[in-house]
């Protein structure tokens, strides 16, 4: 069992990376946590979640009720595969240090961010205040059975937060230079354009969907959805994919499909969206051809948490230890946040990601105990605080 009682973040970080917790392969990683965890006081519940189309993935909720204020951290523990062996200085699942790094697949993201909020913890007198842990092992992937189902879960049971941080990595050169306050949205669309296939010699005798396909594509990304917002940057749809599967070049085909995906602000519900993309798609002429549409998938949403009194102590204690007030964003792709989101006040705050997902991971050691103190004079400030 790691011994965390003395703060330091770096033997958990350690022994959580020695586990091959390839998303959704637990591989006792959630076990190594718990040992953490239990020996600091808290009450840990272990669950398995499994269904709606996806594979069945174990997580972890631990509390340590100490009355007064309640702060959520959430996180996750499941990592990408390592990728081609051959591309890693040493085996990405022995964690390495050299040169005041560690490296090793989740040393990044986010196995660190982990640790160092546990290490942190260890610091807080439990009469401080309540802390709680929503940990998943299904955020890489399809995030399915994970922190959706875990939040859930914790509300039925009647756990509630002030306040929430996720640890994933926000930080974007400097530890502290960045803490993500929302994120935008993702929606994934197919539009569907079936004609009658023929010979190009006869187009008379045929129904080229091309024409169609290409006038929607014009549509749909050569219209400006919004121009921003106060916090976020305007809504953008980039055309992935056109495929007519036609290998033949004197063959008109008989259908085509376009593939695109919408990262939208918070101007947008998946709903609204949906509606937007129909209405271009309805500019078009379709003449005689069959043109339908379907989102891919299940969209991620918008959010922006309102700023406050916690937000603000999280910045004072980010410029005291750093020198550097961080920018409040809203950039980069999609995280677990959004799900805390739909519950309450929650921002991200960890530590640099460049390395993350690629082959020798790594992040600085000193990075890892910034962290750390960064993460434990906010629940210091945060509890002593009446309101």
């Amino acid at each position: 069992m790691t011994d965390i009682s003395t703060g330091d973040p770096v033997p958990l970080l350690k022994a959580m990376m020695a586990c091959p917790s390839v998303t959704p392969e637990d591989a006792g990683v959630l076990a190594v946590l718990e040992g953490a965890l239990t020996t600091l006081g808290f009450e840990v519940t272990r669950l398995r979640f499994e269904g709606d189309g996806s594979y069945p993935v174990d997580n972890l909720f631990a509390i340590r009720n100490g009355g007064g204020r309640r702060l959520l951290f959430a996180g996750h523990t499941d990592v990408v595969p390592p990728g081609d062996l051959a591309n890693w200085t040493s085996d990405p699942f022995v964690p390495r240090e050299a040169d005041g790094k560690i490296y090793g697949r989740g040393a990044a993201d986010m196995k660190s961010g982990v640790a160092a909020f546990v290490a942190a913890a260890a610091q807080i007198p439990t009469q401080a205040g309540t802390i709680m842990l929503a940990i998943t092992n299904d955020e890489e992937a399809d995030g399915v059975n994970g922190t959706e189902k875990l939040l859930a879960w914790a509300k039925a049971q009647g756990h509630t937060f002030d306040f929430a941080i996720v640890g994933e990595p926000s930080s974007a050169a400097e530890l502290g230079d960045s803490i993500k306050i929302g994120r935008r949205g993702s929606l994934s669309g197919v539009v569907t354009v079936e004609g009658m296939q023929g010979h190009v010699a006869y187009p008379e005798k045929a129904n080229n969907p091309l024409p169609v396909l290409a006038a929607i594509v014009t549509a749909l990304s050569g219209e400006t959805i919004d121009k921003g917002t106060a916090h976020f940057p305007a809504s953008n749809l980039e055309v992935t994919s056109i495929d007519v599967g036609n290998p033949t070049g004197n063959v008109i085909p008989a259908r085509g499909t376009l593939k695109f995906n919408i990262r939208y602000n918070d101007l947008w519900s998946p709903q609204t969206l949906a509606d937007w993309v129909r209405g271009r798609i309805a500019t078009v002429d379709a003449g005689q051809v069959k043109v339908t549409f379907a989102v891919a998938g299940v969209p991620s949403l918008s959010f922006l948490s309102p700023l406050g009194p916690a937000v603000d102590t999280l910045g004072d204690i980010i410029f005291e230890m750093t020198g550097r007030r961080p920018s409040l964003s809203t950039g980069g792709g999609t995280s677990d946040a959004r799900f805390v989101a739909q519950y309450g006040t929650v921002v991200e705050c960890g530590l640099v990601g460049p390395s993350m997902h690629k082959a020798d991971e790594h992040v600085l050691i000193a990075d890892v105990t910034g962290l750390t103190a960064i993460y434990a004079a906010f629940m210091t400030r945060f509890f002593g605080h009446t309101t």
